[in-house]
């Protein structure tokens, strides 16, 4: 039996990286998706691969809380229900200290991060009452742990921990459970980013491997697989939880090499 059959997901960011893996998987396990995202070109490029009768995009800025009702009236008009929500869009620049990252770029991080988790909330939860549904959050291993010029990022993720879980105890009454993934590295564009803004972008690859305990940075598919167990009846029972999906690396986590240290002259 396909795990979700007939579920109806309603994605953000699900047109590339790690969302995009998420889509393809849930596809695959038989739900009807409604995937958003900010880019159109995204949208086109996955439509290719992902094109379906029982799959819907629409274009909306998780930062804007009227595109975000839009798009949830849009998937509730065409599927007629939603049954989990799964806020994994989101930003990573810059990757600065605190004192470096500016008003507007500070305000952008926490706008898209954790504001589009407040905007689908905000005007899916009822939809999920009906449904008793679930909600599911990307998180990042750096929110528990913090990471090295990475500060404004690194707090969006540790409110995102703490989100779920308050979202868990405010919506379990309702047979809603809200989960978090938090992986480490993952081989995405936004880590493809995250690299070239680094002092020394030549040893990220290394870097990225050698901080998970398995020996290597993984591609989005692994994450997918532990989100489609946190939305499916399998976790019918998990609640509030933060799943690690990291190889290892909070084990242990590795600094920078001395040659990447971004402090070295301050």
């Amino acid at each position: 039996m396909l795990l979700l059959a007939d579920k109806v997901v309603f994605l953000t960011g699900g047109t590339e990286g790690i969302g995009f893996e998420c889509a393809k998987a849930y596809q695959q396990a038989g739900a009807r998706l409604c995937i958003i995202s900010n880019d159109s070109e995204s949208i086109h490029r996955a439509k290719t691969q992902l094109e379906s009768n029982a799959t819907v995009f629409f274009l909306a800025d998780v930062a804007n809380a009227a595109q975000v009702q839009k798009a949830i009236a849009h998937c509730l008009a065409v599927f007629g229900k939603i049954d989990v929500i799964h806020n994994n869009a989101g930003i990573s620049s810059p990757s600065k200290a605190l004192h470096e990252t500016t008003e507007q770029e500070w305000k952008k991080l926490f706008e898209v991060n954790v504001g589009g988790i407040h905007h689908t909330t905000l005007h899916g939860i009822e939809a999920l009452k009906k449904s008793g549904g679930s909600i599911l959050n990307t998180g990042s291993l750096v929110g528990e742990i913090g990471q090295e010029i990475h500060a404004a990022y690194t707090a969006t993720k540790g409110a995102v921990n703490a989100l779920t879980k308050s979202m868990a105890l405010d919506y379990a009454p309702f047979g809603i459970r809200v989960n978090a993934v938090a992986p480490a590295g993952v081989i995405t564009p936004l880590l493809r980013s995250w690299s070239q803004q680094q002092p020394d972008p030549d040893l990220a690859e290394e870097y990225l491997n050698n901080i998970h305990a398995l020996g290597y940075c993984p591609e989005g598919d692994v994450i997918a697989d532990a989100c489609l167990f946190l939305i499916s009846d399998m976790a019918r029972f998990i609640t509030g939880c933060i799943l690690p999906v990291s190889g290892g690396a909070e084990l242990g986590y590795k600094k920078l090499s001395s040659k990447q240290n971004h402090f070295h002259d301050l």
